[in-house]
């Protein structure tokens, strides 16, 4: 079927279009307007913007943390409907068929789940699957297993590495690779309860520094679009900007992604050691086009933080609110679920809300920088409507600075920013900037040839209720949100990537996993097999 989106207010950074005009679609792709074509199916779209469904980089939808976090506090989901009769557990709460509801009626059509651990990637992926109506895909996480640590440990080649590094990458079908906290979960497991820059992971002699560049490297030879995905050191601690500084001295010039770096963002001026040091923080950013960083927002509110970053979660523990946790210290990584109350009133929280607004305003390049609050870290992703908001009005933000403790405007730049973000800035972000990011050639775009994933937003000066509610969503040309409510449920696929490596690492792994957990390695494999629904994958090109 033919349809026209009419007369609307396009905003397309990847076209630079930014004017009123026509949208077409066809058999689930934007098409050139028809010569003479008659549409059959036109809808008015005048007092509303049109952009390209939007692409969120970086949140926690699925996985073993995340699921740890559901059990652990089901007084948080109460309020959240469950999911449609007659699907496999519809009694449940905040569910992966919950997290593609809401996400679509937000006007988003593709989200990336950041740290897949590779042990538990059948897990993750059967989760992804359940998420209707949106494209997923995840990342997978290395840089704390004994492998890669025996590896660069023993002086093997780049070329070694590689394999391992495009074979595990494959095998757990993602799209690329993090690091956290590079060595720091290692170390913790040896009673190591801070790990620098320079520290080194006990019996592997290695440095953060060192892995994390290993496979920045190695991320780049595989040809893997994402960068390194990388959790630095010291995470949420007081005068961490120091380490934040001296990683991107160490990125080597080569492509780098810097996670959630509003909690990086601390100085220890002031009364109470801690102040904003966002200003030098996107400074260093904006000096290094090869860096790009998505900013994990603070937003008021309770929430639960998950992370593989396990040392820094049992050191966050004693400040869970309401007091209960969880820790796993186990393969490789492991992780940690601690809830969190971000107050107004407090100090702290405060001062990481107003650095996470400095680094949006003070980083020049849109398609450097990417919304996120760390889904749930920061706070939920359905807080990106307010977040929007708030990037585009100053008095916005001065009405909630208003309510700061007084001390906290003495430590962050943030009142004497008066930049506002506009449509076009917004689209960059989460569109375009977001879409190169992973290599993405099919979305994030309006150009015709394009999957046809549109958003369309009925304007208005409520600018939070306008991007809570998308008018229309368009998932693969399918109207599947109208007038805020999902209005038709499908399924997406999840996205990943192939790159190459030379297959005797299998035979490797193979008697590595013999060896060392008495099973065959193939176990961890996610087959097309593996899932219920086929098609369930879709392949993105490697660069290589």
């Amino acid at each position: 079927m033919l349809t026209v989106l009419r007369g609307g207010h396009v905003v397309d950074p990847a076209t630079g279009k930014d004017g009123v005009g026509d949208v077409w679609l066809e058999d689930g792709r934007i098409v050139a307007p028809p010569a003479g074509g008659k549409a059959d199916r036109e809808i008015d779209c005048a007092g509303h913007v049109v952009m390209a469904g939007a692409i969120d980089i970086h949140s926690h939808i699925a996985g073993g943390n995340v699921n740890t976090a559901r059990l652990l506090l089901p007084e948080l989901h109460r309020a959240i409907r469950a999911r449609r009769e007659g699907t496999p557990l519809s009694t449940a709460k905040w569910s992966t068929f919950e997290t593609g509801r809401l996400y679509a009626q937000m006007g988003f059509t593709t989200v990336v789940e950041p740290a897949m651990a590779p042990h538990h990637s059948l897990q993750t992926h059967y989760e992804l699957n359940d998420v209707p109506i949106i494209d997923k895909g995840a990342l997978t996480v290395l840089g704390n297993d004994d492998f890669l640590l025996r590896q660069l440990r023993a002086g093997e080649s780049e070329s070694a590495i590689n394999d391992y590094v495009a074979q595990t990458v494959s095998g757990t079908r993602s799209l690329g690779l993090k690091c956290i906290n590079p060595g720091g979960c290692e170390a913790f497991k040896e009673n190591m309860r801070a790990f620098g820059l320079d520290d080194e992971v006990p019996f592997y002699g290695l440095t953060s520094r060192k892995i994390f560049q290993a496979l920045q490297k190695s991320t780049q030879a595989v040809g893997i679009h994402h960068p390194l995905h990388l959790h630095m050191n010291n995470l949420g601690i007081a005068g961490n900007i120091q380490t934040a500084l001296d990683t991107i001295d160490a990125s080597q010039g080569l492509p780098l992604h810097l996670a959630h770096v509003q909690f990086y963002a601390y100085g220890k001026e002031g009364a109470n050691a801690f102040s904003s040091a966002a200003a030098a923080f996107a400074e260093k950013i904006n000096a290094h086009p090869n860096v790009t960083v998505d900013v994990g927002q603070v937003m008021f509110s309770q929430t639960v933080t998950i992370s593989s970053d396990v040392l820094k979660q049992f050191n966050s523990m004693p400040g869970g609110s309401p007091k209960k946790g969880a820790i796993f210290d186990g393969d490789a990584n492991g992780g940690g679920i601690v809830p969190y109350a971000y107050k107004i009133s407090n100090y702290y929280n405060a001062i990481q809300w107003a650095a996470g607004l400095e680094l949006f305003l003070l980083i020049n390049n849109p398609e450097q920088v990417f919304f996120t609050t760390d889904h749930p870290n920061g706070g939920p992703f359905t807080a990106y409507p307010e977040l929007f908001a708030l990037l585009m009005s100053a008095e916005l933000r001065a009405e909630v600075m208003a309510r700061l403790p007084a001390e906290v405007l003495e430590q962050t730049t943030l009142p004497s920013l008066k930049r506002e973000y506009t449509y076009y800035e917004i689209a960059q972000m989460s569109r375009s900037g977001a879409a190169k990011l992973f290599g993405f050639t099919d979305r994030g775009t309006l150009a015709p040839g394009s999957i046809a994933d549109v958003a369309v937003y009925k304007e208005s000066r409520d600018k939070a209720g306008m991007f809570r509610r998308a008018a229309y969503v368009f998932k693969d040309g399918d109207l599947v949100v109208k007038d805020g409510e999902v209005s038709h449920y499908r399924r997406g696929k999840t996205l990943h990537i192939s790159p190459r490596f030379d297959k005797n690492i299998n035979t490797r792994l193979d008697s590595y996993y013999e060896e060392l957990y008495g099973l065959p390695r193939g176990i961890f494999d996610v087959p097309d097999a593996a899932l219920p629904h086929k098609d369930a994958f879709a392949e993105v090109a490697c660069k290589v």
